[in-house]
């Protein structure tokens, strides 16, 4: 299967949105060369402002440009531009709901090599609780340059979150996203497994795993987080009886938080997380540390018959 960083679809939606809309420009924190943004400088170079490493005032910035009738784009690792300039965010742009979209790059475990300090993991559940703030998880290259472009174009603050190696492409290049979509990839009857990001992947692959040996499982891209695809989830949920929830950031807060509280107000079906419990991560390669924090598709596979076991008794 072709695969391919996300980080290079954010870039190209970008460079597409700026195509489109004058408005468009993109502020760096340093990290142009790792992001892609000298692909963005070199071809608006008018339009590209490197702040050095200092996201706080990026962000700040971004919220003045904003006020001024532009659209700005903002990228750093997830963990600085999300972490770091966190209270900018909140007060500086979601309480006026300002349009500032917000790339959060080399997110959960794709940073791998750099070690615990720099896998973000908990970037989603600390944007999700913001008033006004979108958040959006796309699972290949294709759809995070459908979500850049969907971004430049939703109202208010976006948060768009990717990653640095490359993941399976499962989208068509034309493909879409809508803030509050996700999407079926694949149904079923007896399992729902959900997931956003680099997760995807493996949940379609655990399905198929699922499939030989007699359980059928629905798969959904829950790649809009906030606001989730709501009524979609609950219909799946309610048909399939058990729930599974995928994503390499932590139980708390994240796509298994949102997928949980919209369950316990809506639809009582055993939901099982695999997701990262409640540590830190680890250096080493993506692939090895999806594998010891066991976020695979074996896992995923795992958490279904745990789920179905529990829903048997």
């Amino acid at each position: 299967m072709k695969t391919r960083a996300t980080r290079e679809g954010w870039i190209d939606g970008l460079m597409a949105a700026a195509g489109r809309d004058p408005r468009v420009v993109l502020m760096d924190a340093d990290v142009s060369r790792s992001i892609g943004g000298e692909r963005f400088a070199d071809r608006f170079p008018t339009r590209h402002f490197n702040v050095g490493v200092s996201e706080q005032e990026m962000l700040a910035e971004a919220a003045g440009l904003a006020l001024a009738g532009f659209v700005p784009f903002v990228q750093s690792y997830a963990v600085f531009c999300a972490g770091r300039a966190w209270e900018q965010i909140r007060t500086g742009i979601c309480h006026m709901n300002l349009g500032v979209k917000i790339g959060g790059a080399h997110a959960g475990l794709s940073a791998g090599p750099d070690g615990a300090t720099h896998q973000a993991l908990e970037d989603v559940a600390i944007m999700r609780v913001l008033p006004n703030m979108k958040v959006l998880v796309p699972a290949d290259a294709n759809q995070t340059r459908a979500a850049a472009l969907a971004a430049a174009s939703i109202e208010g603050p976006v948060y768009v979150r990717f990653g640095r190696n490359p993941v399976p492409v499962i989208y068509p290049e034309d493909c879409s996203v809508v803030a509050g979509g996700a999407d079926v990839l694949r149904e079923g009857g007896d399992v729902l497994l959900i997931a956003a990001g680099a997760m995807v992947a493996a949940c379609l692959e655990a399905a198929t795993a699922l499939e030989a040996g007699g359980v059928s499982a629905t798969v959904i891209n829950a790649y809009s987080i906030k606001p989730l695809a709501e009524d979609l989830v609950i219909e799946a949920a309610g048909r399939c009886g058990r729930v599974v929830v995928a994503m390499d950031h932590q139980e708390a807060g994240g796509l298994f938080g949102a997928v949980a509280e919209l369950l316990a107000r809506r639809c009582s079906v055993p939901v099982e997380p695999v997701c990262v419990a409640d540590r830190f991560g680890e250096s080493g390669s993506p692939g090895e540390i999806f594998a010891v924090l066991g976020l695979t598709a074996e896992g995923v596979a795992a958490a279904a018959r745990r789920v179905l076991e529990r829903h048997a008794r």
